[in-house]
């Protein structure tokens, strides 16, 4: 089993999120469930210029306002791990097309969490809401259950 490198990108206008709504690709981990954008890592590329093109290639947008919020690490023993940089974008230039892989949609922050996500997903939009400073986040899954999270070494949520 490897790690892979990925990127995940919150692009925020006001109150708003712009999310994407999974439900385009065959055999998609993510299907149904609301997320970022964002994806794997070309080979030799950094994480901000992964962040800046895939905002691109999935959006349409040029991002102009990004920063590195975190990096998460992602174990489940079903398949490969992954470590995910986090971005959140405020600055964005463009006009968005469609996107592949799903339905792009701005949706307000206060009805977020009322969407399917993924259980951890919502720890990292916290951290990133109260503005959390710079963080290391583990999430360990069984299939679509969060077992454990663990945030700057101290274990936080334990579900086994």
């Amino acid at each position: 089993m490897g790690m892979r490198n990925t990127t995940l990108c919150y692009v925020t206008r006001g109150d708003q999120v712009l999310m994407l709504h999974r439900v385009k690709k065959k055999n998609d981990i993510n299907h149904d469930k609301w997320i970022g954008i964002g994806g794997k890592f070309l080979p030799e590329e950094s994480p901000d210029e992964c962040v800046l093109r895939e905002a691109w290639e999935e959006t349409g947008l040029t991002l102009t306002s990004w920063r590195c919020r975190g990096v998460i690490t992602f174990l489940n023993a079903g398949c490969d791990g992954e470590y995910m940089y986090l971005f959140t974008a405020d600055g964005f230039e463009g006009d968005m097309h469609e996107c592949n892989e799903g339905d792009l949609e701005w949706v307000d922050r206060e009805f977020l969490y009322s969407l399917p996500m993924w259980e951890g997903d919502k720890i990292f939009l916290d951290l990133l809401w109260q503005d959390a400073p710079f963080f290391l986040l583990t999430l360990r899954y069984r299939d679509d259950v969060l077992e454990e999270a663990v945030l700057n070494g101290e274990v936080i949520h334990r579900s086994i």
